[in-house]
């Protein structure tokens, strides 16, 4: 029996999008477009994490958005879109 889940939920988002936000992105509030459904980033079904993280609507998989974080950026698509936006993610000093 597999006891990993098949998703995780929205708060596997808070370290990746948290990099980029001020604000706890987990209680960013959205309504579908496909389904209606209204949930927060901390609602939906997340899946990943490579080559990113995908999180889908809980009420009808449609995707909401998709992250991918690389050494120096973070990449963000909402929706089903063709366009991403890619944030410069600010340089760690190793100790």
């Amino acid at each position: 029996m597999n006891q990993h889940p098949l998703y995780l939920d929205g708060n596997a988002l808070a370290g990746p999008l948290g990099e980029v936000f001020a604000i706890d992105p987990t209680t960013a509030w959205r309504l579908c477009p496909s389904c209606r459904m209204p949930s927060t980033v901390a609602q939906l079904h997340v899946y990943g994490p490579e080559p990113g993280l995908t999180a889908r609507c809980p009420g009808c998989a449609d995707i909401a958005l998709r992250v991918v974080t690389q050494p120096q950026y973070l990449w963000l698509q909402l929706g089903n879109g063709a366009g991403a936006f890619r944030f410069t993610l600010p340089h760690t000093t190793a100790l």
